[in-house]
């Protein structure tokens, strides 16, 4: 997914709306807001994704109703302060009232050119399929075992963490594909004053 999206950037070719589905824990909303920098050519800074006005989160859990589309509606036709690109990202975009789904549409189908749209969602069978054929879809898969333990060790090694081969596979197992899930089972384990077996 990220060499299919950095060939398009490279090419020009960038998208008004792009869909990421797939599990909880797999890169999505990270994916969307490193894609959101990139076409704005802006360094990405985990810790500080927020600070530019141009990159626009919402998190559709707590923001579904017709009114904050409506906003977005009105707020997307302003340029850009200072970016490229005005970015939304809508996370956990199936969250959203039939009503604000319509509203979204809408804007969809006629995107100002300075706007790009990032849905993510964990549930694509919950979004009208009219919504669906207006972005570039991208299929999230669970993490590969074999890629979750390589990366719990990374983190175990940066961050002095005590931990056995075996342990670190039982983590993955129980983290089911998710990074997220995986990271969160090491940092409760991590205190530990004793080796972790």
């Amino acid at each position: 997914i990220t060499k299919t999206l950095s060939n398009a950037i490279k090419a020009g070719k960038i998208s008004h709306a792009y869909l990421l589905t797939g599990p909880k824990g797999v890169g999505k909303t990270s994916v969307a807001r490193i894609l959101a920098h990139v076409v704005n050519d802006l360094e990405y800074d985990a810790n500080s994704s927020n600070s530019y006005i141009d990159i626009i989160e919402i998190d559709a859990a707590s923001n579904r109703r017709i009114d904050e589309i409506r906003d977005l509606r009105e707020k997307v036709q302003i340029a850009p302060t200072s970016a490229k690109y005005k970015v939304y990202i809508i996370d956990e975009v199936h969250m959203l009232t039939r009503e604000a789904f319509n509203a979204l549409l809408k804007t969809l189908e006629e995107p100002p050119a300075h706007a790009i749209f990032i849905l993510a969602t964990t549930e694509l069978h919950k979004l009208p399929e009219t919504i669906i054929s207006r972005t570039q879809h991208f299929n999230f898969k669970p993490i590969s075992n074999d890629d979750l333990i390589k990366h719990l060790k990374a983190i175990s090694k940066k961050e002095k963490i005590d931990i056995d081969d075996k342990a670190l596979e039982v983590i993955a197992n129980y983290g089911r594909g998710s990074f997220r899930d995986s990271i969160s089972l090491l940092d409760q384990l991590s205190t530990s004053e004793s080796k972790i077996t």
